[in-house]
Protein backbone atom coordinates (compact mmCIF):
# COMPACT_ATOMS: atom_id res chain seq x y z
CA UNK A 1 0.00 0.00 0.00
CA UNK A 2 1.32 3.63 -1.04
CA UNK A 3 0.27 7.08 0.74
CA UNK A 4 0.34 8.22 -2.36
CA UNK A 5 -2.01 8.65 -5.09
CA UNK A 6 -3.53 5.58 -6.44
CA UNK A 7 -4.91 4.96 -10.13
CA UNK A 8 -6.70 1.90 -11.54
CA UNK A 9 -7.72 2.27 -15.37
CA UNK A 10 -10.74 0.49 -16.36
CA UNK A 11 -10.78 -0.20 -19.67
CA UNK A 12 -14.14 -2.45 -19.33
CA UNK A 13 -15.78 -0.41 -18.52
CA UNK A 14 -18.55 -0.59 -20.18
CA UNK A 15 -18.32 -4.34 -19.94
CA UNK A 16 -18.70 -7.24 -22.56
CA UNK A 17 -16.13 -9.31 -21.63
CA UNK A 18 -13.78 -8.31 -24.26
CA UNK A 19 -10.94 -7.17 -21.91
CA UNK A 20 -8.85 -9.99 -20.11
CA UNK A 21 -8.06 -7.26 -17.50
CA UNK A 22 -11.20 -5.09 -17.05
CA UNK A 23 -9.34 -3.14 -14.61
CA UNK A 24 -5.75 -2.54 -13.21
CA UNK A 25 -3.91 -0.22 -10.91
CA UNK A 26 -1.43 1.98 -13.20
CA UNK A 27 1.37 4.30 -12.49
CA UNK A 28 -0.58 7.43 -11.28
CA UNK A 29 2.65 9.86 -11.99
CA UNK A 30 3.25 8.58 -16.07
CA UNK A 31 1.09 9.54 -18.91
CA UNK A 32 -2.15 7.65 -19.08
CA UNK A 33 -4.55 9.97 -21.26
CA UNK A 34 -4.36 11.11 -25.17
CA UNK A 35 -4.44 14.72 -25.94
CA UNK A 36 -7.92 13.60 -28.40
CA UNK A 37 -9.57 12.15 -25.33
CA UNK A 38 -12.82 14.27 -25.61
CA UNK A 39 -12.85 14.46 -21.96
CA UNK A 40 -10.35 16.93 -22.36
CA UNK A 41 -10.73 18.61 -25.78
CA UNK A 42 -14.51 18.52 -24.61
CA UNK A 43 -15.39 18.20 -21.31
CA UNK A 44 -17.25 14.93 -22.68
CA UNK A 45 -17.73 12.54 -19.87
CA UNK A 46 -19.12 12.25 -16.64
CA UNK A 47 -17.80 11.77 -12.76
CA UNK A 48 -18.40 11.07 -8.82
CA UNK A 49 -16.43 11.59 -6.35
CA UNK A 50 -16.87 9.65 -2.98
CA UNK A 51 -15.42 9.89 0.20
CA UNK A 52 -14.41 6.73 2.45
CA UNK A 53 -14.12 7.37 6.06
CA UNK A 54 -12.03 5.01 7.94
CA UNK A 55 -11.68 2.79 5.18
CA UNK A 56 -15.61 2.10 4.27
CA UNK A 57 -16.82 4.50 1.28
CA UNK A 58 -20.42 6.31 1.76
CA UNK A 59 -22.77 5.87 -0.33
CA UNK A 60 -20.92 4.32 -3.15
CA UNK A 61 -24.16 2.68 -4.39
CA UNK A 62 -25.88 5.99 -5.37
CA UNK A 63 -22.59 7.28 -6.50
CA UNK A 64 -22.53 4.65 -9.10
CA UNK A 65 -26.14 4.93 -10.04
CA UNK A 66 -26.02 8.40 -10.20
CA UNK A 67 -22.90 7.98 -12.54
CA UNK A 68 -24.61 5.60 -14.77
CA UNK A 69 -27.76 8.55 -14.77
CA UNK A 70 -25.54 11.01 -16.27
CA UNK A 71 -24.06 9.00 -18.66
CA UNK A 72 -27.19 8.26 -19.78
CA UNK A 73 -28.16 11.70 -20.27
CA UNK A 74 -24.73 12.28 -22.56
CA UNK A 75 -25.57 9.07 -24.55
CA UNK A 76 -22.67 7.19 -23.19
CA UNK A 77 -22.20 3.20 -22.71
CA UNK A 78 -23.85 2.23 -19.88
CA UNK A 79 -21.28 1.56 -17.38
CA UNK A 80 -20.51 -2.02 -15.96
CA UNK A 81 -21.39 -0.99 -12.35
CA UNK A 82 -20.16 -4.39 -10.85
CA UNK A 83 -16.61 -3.68 -12.85
CA UNK A 84 -16.19 -0.26 -11.21
CA UNK A 85 -17.43 -1.07 -7.64
CA UNK A 86 -14.22 -3.89 -7.93
CA UNK A 87 -12.10 -1.20 -9.22
CA UNK A 88 -13.08 1.07 -6.71
CA UNK A 89 -12.13 -1.35 -3.96
CA UNK A 90 -8.87 -1.98 -5.80
CA UNK A 91 -7.82 2.00 -5.39
CA UNK A 92 -9.22 1.82 -1.78
CA UNK A 93 -6.99 -1.43 -1.03
CA UNK A 94 -3.84 -0.45 -2.70
CA UNK A 95 -3.76 3.45 -0.93
CA UNK A 96 -2.56 3.84 2.72
CA UNK A 97 -5.14 3.87 5.34
CA UNK A 98 -6.30 7.38 6.03
CA UNK A 99 -8.76 8.98 8.11
CA UNK A 100 -10.36 10.20 4.96
CA UNK A 101 -9.89 9.77 1.42
CA UNK A 102 -11.36 10.85 -1.87
CA UNK A 103 -11.54 8.65 -4.77
CA UNK A 104 -12.90 10.08 -8.30
CA UNK A 105 -14.73 7.97 -10.78
CA UNK A 106 -14.33 9.27 -13.94
CA UNK A 107 -15.86 8.04 -17.37
CA UNK A 108 -15.40 9.90 -21.07
CA UNK A 109 -16.34 9.48 -24.14
CA UNK A 110 -12.81 8.41 -24.97
CA UNK A 111 -10.66 9.27 -27.58
CA UNK A 112 -12.37 10.75 -30.55
CA UNK A 113 -13.62 8.40 -33.05
CA UNK A 114 -12.71 5.44 -31.35
CA UNK A 115 -16.00 4.95 -30.13
CA UNK A 116 -14.53 3.27 -26.90
CA UNK A 117 -14.82 5.23 -23.29
CA UNK A 118 -11.76 6.02 -21.05
CA UNK A 119 -12.60 5.46 -17.68
CA UNK A 120 -10.16 5.67 -14.53
CA UNK A 121 -10.28 5.50 -10.55
CA UNK A 122 -8.35 8.17 -8.83
CA UNK A 123 -7.43 7.87 -4.54
CA UNK A 124 -5.99 10.47 -2.99
CA UNK A 125 -5.75 11.49 0.43
CA UNK A 126 -8.41 14.02 1.05
CA UNK A 127 -7.73 17.65 1.92
CA UNK A 128 -8.27 19.06 5.56
CA UNK A 129 -12.18 20.47 5.79
CA UNK A 130 -12.39 21.40 9.10
CA UNK A 131 -12.52 25.40 8.33
CA UNK A 132 -15.24 24.38 5.94
CA UNK A 133 -17.57 21.92 8.69
CA UNK A 134 -17.12 24.79 11.36
CA UNK A 135 -18.72 27.07 8.75
CA UNK A 136 -18.80 29.13 5.56
CA UNK A 137 -19.49 32.46 4.07
CA UNK A 138 -21.96 31.82 0.41
CA UNK A 139 -22.44 34.40 -1.84
CA UNK A 140 -25.46 34.06 -4.21
CA UNK A 141 -24.42 33.99 -7.64
CA UNK A 142 -27.17 33.34 -10.39
CA UNK A 143 -26.51 30.28 -12.84
CA UNK A 144 -28.51 31.75 -15.77
CA UNK A 145 -30.57 29.09 -15.93
CA UNK A 146 -34.21 29.08 -15.35
CA UNK A 147 -35.75 26.58 -12.50
CA UNK A 148 -37.94 24.98 -15.46
CA UNK A 149 -34.68 23.92 -17.31
CA UNK A 150 -34.84 20.51 -17.48
CA UNK A 151 -38.14 20.50 -19.07
CA UNK A 152 -37.35 23.43 -21.08
CA UNK A 153 -33.43 22.48 -22.38
CA UNK A 154 -32.72 18.84 -21.46
CA UNK A 155 -29.83 19.28 -23.90
CA UNK A 156 -28.42 21.76 -21.57
CA UNK A 157 -27.74 18.60 -19.36
CA UNK A 158 -28.83 20.32 -16.20
CA UNK A 159 -28.85 17.49 -13.62
CA UNK A 160 -25.77 15.74 -14.92
CA UNK A 161 -22.63 15.47 -13.68
CA UNK A 162 -20.69 16.16 -16.13
CA UNK A 163 -16.98 17.20 -16.50
CA UNK A 164 -17.48 20.68 -17.88
CA UNK A 165 -17.29 22.21 -13.99
CA UNK A 166 -15.14 25.62 -15.56
CA UNK A 167 -18.82 27.73 -15.31
CA UNK A 168 -18.48 26.30 -11.64
CA UNK A 169 -15.11 26.70 -10.89
CA UNK A 170 -15.05 30.77 -12.04
CA UNK A 171 -18.10 31.20 -9.62
CA UNK A 172 -16.61 30.00 -6.71
CA UNK A 173 -13.31 32.20 -7.71
CA UNK A 174 -16.30 34.75 -8.16
CA UNK A 175 -17.29 34.13 -4.41
CA UNK A 176 -14.07 34.47 -3.35
CA UNK A 177 -13.39 38.03 -4.62
CA UNK A 178 -16.66 39.39 -2.95
CA UNK A 179 -15.07 37.74 0.18
CA UNK A 180 -17.47 34.52 0.52
CA UNK A 181 -15.98 30.76 0.50
CA UNK A 182 -18.97 29.39 -1.23
CA UNK A 183 -21.76 29.84 -3.43
CA UNK A 184 -25.71 29.16 -3.70
CA UNK A 185 -26.66 29.34 -7.35
CA UNK A 186 -29.99 30.96 -7.88
CA UNK A 187 -32.46 30.31 -11.27
CA UNK A 188 -33.87 32.97 -13.15
CA UNK A 189 -36.93 33.02 -11.40
CA UNK A 190 -35.64 33.18 -8.35
CA UNK A 191 -35.48 30.20 -6.41
CA UNK A 192 -32.09 29.07 -4.54
CA UNK A 193 -30.22 25.85 -6.26
CA UNK A 194 -27.78 24.31 -5.14
CA UNK A 195 -23.58 24.68 -4.36
CA UNK A 196 -21.03 24.05 -7.56
CA UNK A 197 -20.37 21.02 -5.90
CA UNK A 198 -22.84 20.62 -3.00
CA UNK A 199 -26.18 20.07 -2.35
CA UNK A 200 -28.54 22.60 -0.29
CA UNK A 201 -30.23 21.30 3.37
CA UNK A 202 -32.67 24.08 4.89
CA UNK A 203 -34.17 23.86 8.68
CA UNK A 204 -37.42 25.41 8.94
CA UNK A 205 -38.48 24.56 12.64
CA UNK A 206 -39.03 20.48 12.09
CA UNK A 207 -38.51 20.40 8.74
CA UNK A 208 -35.87 20.23 6.52
CA UNK A 209 -35.84 20.69 2.76
CA UNK A 210 -33.71 20.60 -0.42
CA UNK A 211 -34.38 22.06 -3.89
CA UNK A 212 -35.97 19.37 -6.37
CA UNK A 213 -34.21 17.78 -8.74
CA UNK A 214 -36.92 19.16 -11.46
CA UNK A 215 -35.36 22.14 -11.11
CA UNK A 216 -32.10 21.32 -12.64
CA UNK A 217 -29.87 20.17 -9.54
CA UNK A 218 -27.86 17.31 -9.17
CA UNK A 219 -29.66 14.57 -7.15
CA UNK A 220 -27.46 14.70 -3.79
CA UNK A 221 -26.85 11.75 -1.92
CA UNK A 222 -24.91 12.95 0.68
CA UNK A 223 -28.93 15.12 1.68
CA UNK A 224 -30.75 11.51 1.35
CA UNK A 225 -28.47 10.41 3.71
CA UNK A 226 -28.94 13.63 6.01
CA UNK A 227 -32.98 12.77 5.57
CA UNK A 228 -32.91 9.63 7.14
CA UNK A 229 -30.85 10.57 10.12
CA UNK A 230 -34.03 13.85 10.48
CA UNK A 231 -36.32 11.68 9.60
CA UNK A 232 -35.71 8.73 12.48
CA UNK A 233 -35.68 11.52 14.64
CA UNK A 234 -38.68 13.04 14.28
CA UNK A 235 -38.17 15.47 11.79
CA UNK A 236 -40.24 16.26 8.35
CA UNK A 237 -38.40 16.00 5.24
CA UNK A 238 -38.77 16.89 1.37
CA UNK A 239 -38.39 18.85 -1.81
CA UNK A 240 -39.62 22.31 -2.51
CA UNK A 241 -38.75 25.76 -4.47
CA UNK A 242 -37.62 28.24 -1.85
CA UNK A 243 -35.99 31.36 -2.66
CA UNK A 244 -32.59 32.93 -1.47
CA UNK A 245 -34.48 35.03 1.39
CA UNK A 246 -36.08 32.08 2.74
CA UNK A 247 -32.82 30.39 3.42
CA UNK A 248 -31.88 33.60 4.48
CA UNK A 249 -34.60 33.67 7.14
CA UNK A 250 -34.26 30.05 8.11
CA UNK A 251 -33.58 28.24 11.29
CA UNK A 252 -30.19 26.72 9.52
CA UNK A 253 -29.22 26.14 6.59
CA UNK A 254 -25.80 23.85 5.14
CA UNK A 255 -24.08 22.93 2.19
CA UNK A 256 -23.86 19.11 1.61
CA UNK A 257 -21.44 16.72 -0.17
CA UNK A 258 -19.36 13.63 -0.58
CA UNK A 259 -16.00 14.71 0.78
CA UNK A 260 -16.59 18.06 2.77
CA UNK A 261 -19.31 16.33 4.10
CA UNK A 262 -21.14 19.04 6.13
CA UNK A 263 -20.32 22.92 6.03
CA UNK A 264 -23.05 25.10 7.88
CA UNK A 265 -23.69 28.61 6.38
CA UNK A 266 -23.15 31.31 8.49
CA UNK A 267 -23.84 34.35 6.22
CA UNK A 268 -25.91 34.19 2.74
CA UNK A 269 -24.35 37.12 1.06
CA UNK A 270 -24.77 40.07 4.35
CA UNK A 271 -27.34 37.96 6.00
CA UNK A 272 -26.43 35.83 9.21
CA UNK A 273 -27.91 32.62 9.80
CA UNK A 274 -28.41 30.51 13.33
CA UNK A 275 -25.80 28.05 14.24
CA UNK A 276 -26.90 24.53 15.55
CA UNK A 277 -23.05 23.14 16.22
CA UNK A 278 -24.80 20.03 18.02
CA UNK A 279 -26.88 18.96 14.85
CA UNK A 280 -24.19 19.89 12.45
CA UNK A 281 -22.26 17.53 14.33
CA UNK A 282 -24.83 14.82 14.23
CA UNK A 283 -25.33 14.95 10.56
CA UNK A 284 -21.15 14.67 10.27
CA UNK A 285 -20.89 11.98 12.26
CA UNK A 286 -23.58 9.99 10.13
CA UNK A 287 -22.49 11.32 6.65
CA UNK A 288 -19.12 9.48 7.86
CA UNK A 289 -20.76 6.53 9.03
CA UNK A 290 -20.08 6.15 12.37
Amino acid sequence: MSAQPVLVLVPGVAGGGTHAMPYAVAEEAAAQLTVIDLGVTRGDGVFETVGVFDGAPQNLGPHLQRLARSAEMLELPAPDLDILEEAFALAVHEHADVPELSVRVVMTRGNEGSGRPSAWIHARESVDWSRERAGIRVAALSRGLPSTVVADAPWLLAGAKTLSYAGNMAAVREAKRRGADDVLFVSTDGYALEGPTSTLLVRHGEAFSTTPVSAGVLQGTSVASAFALLAAEGASTGERLMTPAEVAASDGAWLLSSTRLVAPITHLDAQELPQDPELTARLLDHLRGR
